[in-house]
């Protein structure tokens, strides 16, 4: 460990000769400086690769302090769970791999990995060759993929990013010309709907692709809920069965995206009062809300979702005077039972409702997991002697919370009230110990003022 410390730390001084160069170079040396730079900044990746290869290939994330190399990386690095699952597949496609019995193979990208462990392709590069070997059907067999690699490989070390996309998507459209037509397991693998983060305004973009069979199940529905007159919010009592007279659908000013969307509201709020979704982590399945009597009574403010999502109070307002399940407000939730001591291990639903109030999602901090997903995890484990009191429960996600029984995890409660994850001395980095993901105000408080 000595010769890598020793290496790191004279990158770091050729790194410093770098920084006083710069005031010294010319603009033409400066250009040519930046160039050498971004060659040799682009190779570094292939480095990493063999960092993940090694350690996926030879050990468990647990033995390491977590449940998933995913997680690994952002304990460690502090990045985002995105940039983590991207640098562990690129690691999976362009670091070195093992067979079975221990023999070195080549990367699956033989050529793109040679490329960029040469500084001739950046992260862009290797993104648009990433799309190119995913989006291929699943018929196209290996010869013309590693053909097709090294293609785009050559390219790429001399085409910009935008360029070597266009000879991609060319090269792609002259291998599949006239190929069968899609699989059902392209199809199942293409599928998929994606929404997007909340805005300013509150308004989700939503998008993806649906199957043949999804499709024609919407058709249906849409061609009776999405009828003009059908569940207009502009009516006082909105035509939700029965067809439409012509009055309704006369006043109908709504488009037909607008009607979809109302539509699809109408059917989400039949699903949820049928009764028939079961319970789902402890509780009936319905929207829960978190808020206040007092912001409830001014008819201002937003309120927070078990879904991690901001809904505006005359929005919960409307919610609730459809349906008397959708309001759940929490001031001095206190009448039911919040302290069961050793009597009982699982949290009773009141316990869970407080939880969704006061964490609002999982605790351990980078987590982004949403209340409706988590499951409540004793702080001081109940195995041990740990009471089931709400003082003692919090919020975790399914793999957090398996982690602490796995690795060198612990969990404590400060004394502001807040679930503390102390990680394992190999991974203590200095990071925060209490997630403030789903409390984005705490971090525009005073500390003083911190609730």
């Amino acid at each position: 460990m000595d010769v890598v410390a020793g290496a790191v730390e004279g990158l770091r001084a050729q790194l410093a000769i770098l920084h006083d160069a710069c005031d010294t170079l010319t603009h033409p040396e400066l250009v040519s400086l930046l160039s050498e730079v971004t060659t040799v900044v682009r190779s570094v990746p292939a480095l990493e690769h063999r960092i993940l290869a090694r350690l996926t290939t030879e050990t468990e994330p647990r033995r390491l302090g977590e449940a998933s190399w995913k997680k690994v990386l952002t304990t460690a690095l502090r990045v985002s769970e995105r940039d983590a699952k991207r640098r562990l597949a690129d690691a999976a496609a362009l670091g070195p791999r093992q067979s079975l019995t221990g023999e070195p193979l080549a990367p699956v990208w033989e050529a793109t990995a040679a490329a960029q462990a040469a500084g001739a392709l950046d992260g862009e590069h290797v993104a648009v060759i990433a799309t190119f070997h995913k989006d291929l059907p699943m018929w196209v067999d290996v010869d013309t993929r590693a053909a097709a690699d090294r293609q785009l490989a050559s390219l790429g070390a001399g085409l910009t990013p935008e360029d070597l996309k266009k000879s991609a998507d060319r090269l792609a459209a002259m291998i599949d010309q006239d190929g069968p037509q899609p699989t059902d397991a392209d199809r199942a693998r293409k599928r998929g709907i994606r929404l997007g983060e909340q805005q300013a305004d509150g308004m989700s973009r939503l998008s993806g692709w649906i199957t043949p069979e999804a499709r024609a199940t919407y058709e249906a529905i849409q061609a009776k809920l999405a009828a003009p007159g059908m569940c207009n919010p502009d009516d006082e009592t909105p035509c939700v069965d029965a067809e439409p007279d012509l009055e309704r659908r006369r006043r109908d000013t709504r488009g037909a995206a607008q009607r979809n969307h109302d539509a699809w509201l109408a059917v989400g709020r039949m699903a949820l009062s049928s009764g028939d979704l079961g319970s789902h982590k402890g509780l009936p399945v319905t929207v829960i809300v978190s808020t206040t009597l007092q912001e409830l009574e001014k008819s201002a403010g937003v309120a927070v979702t078990g879904g991690g999502s901001l809904l505006p109070m005359a929005d919960l307002i409307r919610m609730a005077s459809h349906a008397h399940q959708y309001l759940a407000v929490f001031d001095q939730h206190t009448s039911q039972p919040l302290y069961l001591g050793r009597t009982k291990r699982l949290a009773s639903p009141a316990q869970r409702i407080m939880l969704h109030s006061s964490a609002r999602g999982c605790t351990r901090p980078g987590c982004t997991v949403p209340g409706y997903w988590t499951q409540v995890h004793h702080v001081d484990d109940w195995k041990s002697g740990g009471a089931t009191d709400i003082t003692n429960l919090t919020l975790a996600c399914g793999p957090d919370n398996r982690m602490i029984e796995q690795t060198g995890w612990t969990t404590t409660v400060n004394d502001r009230g807040q679930t503390e994850w102390l990680p394992p001395p190999d991974l203590d980095t200095g990071r925060r110990r209490v997630n403030g993901y789903h409390h984005p105000e705490r971090h525009l408080l005073p500390e003083d003022d911190d609730p």
